[in-house]
Parts: structure tokens; sequence; C-alpha cells
């Protein structure tokens, strides 16, 4: 599987798993400029911004790719998108993460993963 196939496969497996845990979703892929969101969901009053990290090998950690850089990017991603769209919910940062075949596969979710850092410069 090529890696944009990868990525939207496990992009799909973790709308589905928020959907049946009672998240709904507001948008996949939401880019602008260059901030992106792999999705932006809503859940108990709070807007949910989702970081999903995909590996085909299950030995592999996902989780090692959601660095300090990534959640920068994150925290930054959600204050524009919060401003465009002037959201006033709580914000909260999820991170799901994919590892394995379609044919065998594990999906973890870290609800409310991290607090975003003080500074983000």
């Amino acid at each position: 599987m090529k890696t944009d196939e990868l990525g939207k496969w496990g992009e799909d497996l973790a709308t589905q798993h928020l959907s049946a845990a009672g998240y709904a979703i507001v948008e996949r892929n939401w880019r602008v400029d260059h901030f992106e969101v792999d999705i932006v969901a809503m859940k108990n009053g709070r807007i949910v911004f989702v970081e999903v990290k995909t590996r085909s090998d299950k030995d592999g950690d996902p989780l090692e790719a959601v660095n300090r850089k990534k959640i920068l990017n994150l925290v930054r991603s959600a204050n524009a998108y919060v401003r465009m769209f002037d959201i006033p919910h709580e914000i909260q940062f999820d991170v799901i993460t994919v590892s394995g075949t379609q044919a065998d596969y594990s999906i973890e979710h870290l609800p409310d993963a991290f607090e975003p850092p003080l500074k983000t410069y």
C-alpha cells in the first residue's frame, strides 16, 4: 500500500472509531495555507483536533511520530481553525494510532493526549 493510501486508510479507520465513540465528525483533512488537521470533531461541547498516525508495521510505534514539532504544528493549525471560524468551545487534542495491515491491525485512541505548550514558537 502506498504511503498516501495507507494514511487515508488509517484516517478512515480513525473516523469510524471516533463516530462509534460518540464524536461528531466536523471536518477531515482541513487545510488552509500551511496549516493542516487530520480530523476535526465535536464531543461533550468540545472541539477536538485529532492527529492520526498510521504505520504498516505492527512493530513500529506510530506514536513516536507525534513529537514536539508535530504537536506545535497541530496547535498552530487548531488556533488558525478556531480563529477562522470563531469557535467558542473548549479545545481538546486527541491522537489515534493505527498499526498493521487491513487483515491484521490495531488502533489506539488517546483522548486529550496533550495540553498545548505555553510557547508555540
